[in-house]
């Protein structure tokens, strides 16, 4: 799904014309985007949480010449964990169709 879709999505569930709806998804990705680069933890209840983790560096190998050793320096990551209501929608997919 792409935040078109989404916007169509809403749109037509909720009667609001396009244009408004992608600009309140547009402004709630942006505030979302804000917090995490502030370094902040955003939970959504029952979706999930949003969290800035740090990645040590650590000694790391060329493919193509493994004989050689790079450091990978540290960095911020985001990590994403589901919530109680999402993994449990999640859990509920049928694998063996897939």
């Amino acid at each position: 799904m792409t935040k078109r879709d989404l916007v169509e999505k809403i749109a037509q569930e909720t009667g609001f014309i396009q244009k408004d709806v992608t600009i309140v998804i547009q402004k709630l990705l942006d505030a979302l985007a804000d917090e995490i680069a502030a370094g902040h933890t955003v939970e959504l209840r029952n979706f999930g949480v949003f969290d800035v983790v740090t990645r040590k560096s650590r000694a790391g190998r060329n493919p193509r010449h493994p004989e050689k050793t790079v450091i990978i320096p540290s960095r911020a990551g985001v990590k994403f964990s589901t919530g109680k209501a999402l993994k449990a929608r999640v859990l509920q997919l049928d694998t063996d169709g897939r």
